[in-house]
């Protein structure tokens, strides 16, 4: 198991509008900020994925580094919900066999382009966010 020394750091695909929206639904419930972001497309973030084993330029996962380790796909969602104020209802979601979610993730994952759309270059978070931007 690979250890990352930055804790509740999220790593997503900076260029996919649904990925940046799932960062902003996250940064606006998260009202310890508790997380903090980096897209895969940074520096930061693609030494986080390299080291994660995970391809910067054609992304199939967000990842969340939580108490140092990476959780991948529905577990990582599912963490980082689960740590909502008024979502932690969705751990139970976690009795559904990992295969199962892991399925409906990747599906939703490699067609979140054609489904979502795509930036041309990472969004750039507001003000407020910046600060808990990894670059």
């Amino acid at each position: 198991m690979t250890q990352w020394p930055d804790d509740d750091v999220i790593l997503y695909d900076g260029v996919c509008v649904f990925c940046s929206r799932w960062v902003r639904f996250v940064a606006t419930r998260d009202a310890a900020a508790r997380f903090r972001f980096t897209a895969i497309q940074s520096p930061y973030g693609t030494r986080l994925a390299q080291a994660f084993g995970i391809d910067p330029n054609d992304p199939d996962t967000n990842a969340v580094i939580h108490g140092g380790v990476a959780h991948f796909k529905s577990d990582a969602a599912l963490m980082v919900l689960g740590a909502l104020p008024g979502w932690r209802w969705t751990r139970a979601l976690f009795v559904a066999p990992k295969p199962l979610r892991d399925t409906v993730y990747s599906l939703v994952a490699r067609n979140r382009y054609r489904i979502f759309g795509k930036f041309d270059a990472c969004f750039v978070p507001d003000a407020d966010m910046r600060a808990r931007v990894l670059e």
